[in-house]
């Protein structure tokens, strides 16, 4: 009977042993499964972020036109007894198509599609309501359909007259009606009579735009024929309006100009109507295949790497050679026309593209992107890996006395670590199973195996590890009492800390970042090592003024700030492991704030950079007659010239060379009105050169050189004199009015600045570069870009930029996207780790504090002076927390030096300025404050519903 009594109570033990050990068993699954779910798809994560980020680059650099044109000149066809009404072009041009689209690399899985074909004729002159207009016709397979005409019916293919549709807008501008009759000169295009009728008014507002055309593509990547679905839906409709945008709307000439019409505009035609207009004229046309690199993230995946993007190169540079050997064999294009298009003789296939360039650009900003990202997912595990050893000391500290009691009974300290390791392992087990099964889950490669399972040995071995070490020997020795020469170690640990901090930074800005896939080791290692070396350099700081204050505090009344304040100053060191978590943590969010406050910004302002004013024509000096029909659009105030040209002068007294510099000519007083804080216009206008011109030389502000000094410069074998009326101001360099023409150059050493009016001997054709610099707050776009569009295929006309434009392309860069998403995300779990973390380490401390409060109580201490006591104990941790986190965030960037060179992202003159998000900082902060709060709240409402018999007990040491 005695003996069945006494298993009962034994088994209860064991039951209660079990009980408590739920919660570290399950806190510890939890953060395994977390950690190794990271650390398994962390290089698949980076894969995935990579193909997101290129596909959304490849989608926004071909906003513009398709990433790849081919063109071919074609004639009229050589049957002389021909009926060229009898000709379908269009029918003509699908074998040709289908030839480019199946010429398309297999390894793109079908991510080349045909987008369009197009060709325009030269324009005619015609008579409207509104006066005389210069009507070019235009032959596009994303024409939209009939669904998109709110009037009419779009053109016919079958037919022998000549029918036209145009848009509401040019309808309203020329005063044009249904049916209406148009005869159409010689234009451009000579030797033409013909009669247009006006069948159909379409929209551009994107709707019902389904292409009426049904040309299709081949048999690739959904065949082309969804090539052209996709180019004939909205979408694709907008493409036809951004890259010929004369057919949305009309563009109005200025008066009395030398072209001697009203009004520009196209209009849509049937493909027969230009093989008859052509074999009337004898003209040769152009046709042009648009093929769009439309890639899915998992493809994009394969080459967003370094060795992907090399793979991605070669295949888009074989591409166009592929296409050209099928449509006509190894021909050189030497102006023959050696090919066939139908009936028609035609040349070889040109093309033309600037996807190589957009990858390498994407490849060198991937890298910096990548460092962020790598960053981020390194701080996330060290935050992990801090709160599973705040887990397992929490652990340890409650299990100590029973540790201690076996240690005595004669238990190795070996042992009950062992025993420890053999009982968290199912745990660490299931976690380990859930974290790859849920990396196992996400789309992309496999996870990787050997990352989580080191990850979850890591967390398995610390509660072992940290029970060895409290029940070794010489713990068990020493007891309560200090361990000799522990300031000497103190010290020698700290210095290594800093020596290996000191030295990671020194190899990353050394050797930059890893190149192939996958965190970087010694990235993953730097945030560790920084966040140790901050809170070594905390924990001896920031006792010296808590000290001062509690010194401060006995000279007043009342033992709350003394007692508390004395007791932070003393368990400084004590508070090193919850410093580290909350400083990794504060460091790694502000850091991402920074980060993408900087690009945002500094996006914006390379925006300004490349356009220089409100909006910019660069090449004015080749097409003076499109920057005078720019300069009169609506909502144009002023307009600037900034021209460039390259010099290498020579000293006029000494003969010794000056450097290679460029020549800028601008109009300083038209600057100085249009944009009063230009520090060019300033700087003119300071020196003079704004004013008459006087004495002969061409008077300038130069780099390096100084007031008086006499250049000479050699333009067509006549020499011209430079008198320098000043140094150029620093800040010059960096003035977005001369953005547009020196964006263009290579970088030079030298700048020499001149009033426009004082290089009125140079010839407008010896400039290297222009541009006309056009301000007003609100200008009109759609007339600017009816004169020049955004596609760039044709350089004839010149490029304009709007700022707008550019600023919103800034602001959808898929890669900024991805890079904040990403920093968010790793900042909110790493923010969640490091809360579990502060509250274990507030329990691991809750009993010193609760024994210093039932001192206190029992000589008299109240409710508030409890809270207060206890919000003053934890202030100074949390204080330095954030003003260390903080400081290690803002820095970082500079700390990682070539590692991280946010200038990839921008671009411009110069690094971007630093915008770090504030409002993240603050928020971060004061959360961290509230936090404190709440638990302070907590804990002395626990504390008063315990008597003082459950903290003090007679006959433990130091009570």
């Amino acid at each position: 009977m005695k003996v069945r009594r006494s298993v009962r109570p034994l088994r209860w033990v064991a039951v209660r042993e079990v009980r408590a050990d739920v919660p570290l068993l399950v806190c510890l699954a939890v953060l395994v499964a977390l950690l190794t779910a990271v650390a398994a798809a962390g290089p698949g994560l980076l894969d995935r972020l990579a193909g997101r980020a290129l596909a959304s680059r490849l989608e926004q650099e071909q906003q513009v036109e398709p990433g790849i044109l081919f063109s071919a000149r074609f004639e009229p066809a050589d049957s002389a007894d021909a009926d060229a009404w009898a000709s379908d072009l269009a029918e003509d041009l699908l074998p040709v198509t289908e030839v480019i689209a199946n010429a398309a690399p297999d390894a793109l899985n079908g991510g080349l599609v045909h987008d369009s074909t197009r060709v325009e004729l030269p324009f005619l002159r015609t008579v409207v309501g509104a006066g005389e207009a210069g009507l070019g016709l235009v032959y596009a397979s994303d024409a939209p359909g009939r669904g998109a005409y709110v009037e009419g019916r779009p053109p016919a293919r079958s037919g022998k007259r000549v029918e036209i549709a145009v848009s509401t807008r040019t309808r309203d501008a020329l005063k044009l009606r249904l049916g209406q009759k148009l005869p159409l000169s010689p234009g451009a295009l000579e030797n033409v009579q013909a009669t247009a009728v006006v069948v159909g008014f379409f929209t551009t507002d994107g709707a019902g735009t389904k292409s009426g055309d049904a040309e299709g593509a081949g048999t690739k990547g959904a065949d082309a024929t969804s090539g052209d679905a996709k180019a004939a839906s909205a979408e694709g409709g907008d493409r036809l309006w951004h890259e010929v945008p004369l057919l949305a709307g009309p563009s109005r000439f200025p008066p009395r100009s030398a072209a001697g019409l009203d009004w520009e505009a196209r209009a849509l035609v049937a493909p027969g109507t230009l093989t008859a207009l052509q074999a009337q004229a004898g003209a040769v046309l152009t046709v042009t295949w648009g093929m769009r690199l439309d890639l899915d993230e998992g493809t994009a995946a394969r080459f967003a790497g370094d060795q992907g993007q090399g793979e991605l190169q070669r295949l888009l540079v074989r591409y166009p050679d592929d296409a050209r050997s099928v449509f006509c064999g190894d021909i050189a294009d030497f102006g023959g026309m050696f090919c066939e298009i139908g009936p028609h003789p035609a040349s070889t296939l040109q093309h033309s593209t600037h996807l190589p360039d957009a990858l390498t650009d994407f490849g060198r900003q991937w890298r910096q992107g990548r460092v962020v990202i790598s960053f981020a997912l390194a701080s996330l595990l060290v935050v992990g890996l801090l709160a599973a050893a705040v887990t397992a000391l929490l652990a340890v500290r409650r299990s100590l006395d029973a540790h201690r009691l076996q240690r005595a009974r004669g238990a190795s300290a070996t042992g009950l670590a062992l025993a420890r390791a053999v009982h968290t392992a199912p745990a660490v087990l299931l976690g380990l199973v859930a974290g790859i099964a849920a990396a196992r889950s996400l789309p992309g490669p496999s996870p990787a195996y050997g990352q989580a399972l080191l990850v979850a040995g890591l967390v398995w071995l610390l509660l072992p590890a940290l029970t060895w070490h409290a029940l070794r020997d010489r713990s068990a020795r020493t007891g309560g009492r200090p361990v000799p020469f522990a300031a000497g170690r103190r010290l020698t640990a700290e210095a290594v800390v800093l020596l290996l901090a000191a030295a990671g930074v020194v190899a990353l800005r050394t050797r930059g970042t890893a190149a192939e896939a996958g965190p970087d080791p010694l990235l993953a290692a730097v945030p560790a090592l920084l966040g140790l070396a901050t809170v070594a350099v905390l924990v001896r700081c920031y006792p010296l003024p808590v000290r001062i204050l509690a010194r401060m505090s006995a000279r007043r009344r009342g033992v709350v700030a003394l007692i508390a304040l004395s007791r932070a100053a003393k368990e400084a060191p004590a508070r090193a492991l919850a410093l580290l978590v909350l400083v990794v943590t504060l460091a790694g969010a502000v850091f991402g704030g920074f980060v993408a406050g900087t690009l945002a910004e500094g996006r914006r302002e390379a925006a300004g950079w490349q356009v220089g004013a409100d909006a910019s024509y660069l090449g004015a000096q080749r097409s003076p007659a499109v920057a005078e029909r720019l300069a009169q659009v609506r909502g144009v105030r002023e307009t600037v010239s900034v021209r460039q040209l390259r010099v290498d002068p020579t000293s006029a007294t000494s003969g010794n060379r000056y450097g290679i510099a460029s020549l800028v000519g601008i109009d300083g007083a038209r600057l100085r009105a249009a944009a009063p804080h230009s520090p060019a216009g300033r700087a003119l206008d300071a020196a003079g050169l704004t004013g008459p011109r006087s004495g002969t030389g061409i008077r300038v502000l130069a780099t390096g050189a100084r007031a008086g000094d006499r250049l000479t410069i050699t333009l067509h074998g006549r020499k011209m004199d430079l008198r320098v009326a000043g140094p150029l101001p620093d800040d010059v360099l960096q003035d977005p009015a001369l953005g547009p023409v020196r964006g263009t150059t290579p970088s030079r050493e030298r700048l020499l600045l001149a009033d426009n009016r004082d290089l009125t001997a140079i010839g407008a054709s010896d400039y290297e570069g222009s541009s006309l610099l056009l301000y007003g707050p609100h200008l009109d776009v759609q007339t600017l870009r009816s004169l020049v569009p955004r596609a760039g295929h044709d350089t004839a006309v010149g490029e304009l930029r709007i700022r707008s434009e550019e600023e919103a392309d800034a602001a959808a860069d898929g890669m900024i996207s991805v890079l904040r998403a990403a920093h968010t995300t790793c900042t909110a779990l790493a923010v969640l780790l490091a809360l579990l973390a502060l509250v274990l380490e507030l329990l691991l401390s809750a009993e010193a504090r609760g024994r210093t409060t039932a001192y206190l109580r029992t000589l008299g201490l109240g409710g508030r002076a409890t809270t207060g006591l206890h919000l003053l104990q934890l202030l100074p941790t949390v204080v330095a927390a954030v003003a260390g986190g903080t400081a290690l965030g803002l820095t970082l960037p500079a700390l990682l030096g070539p590692a991280l060179d946010l200038r990839e992202f921008t671009g411009g003159p110069a690094a971007p300025t630093p915008h770090p998000d504030l409002l993240l900082t603050a928020a971060l902060g004061a959360g961290l404050g509230m936090l404190v709060v709440v638990a302070v709240g907590v804990e002395t409402w626990i504390g008063r519903r315990r008597g003082l018999g459950a903290v003090l007990r007679l006959g433990r040491n130091g009570d």
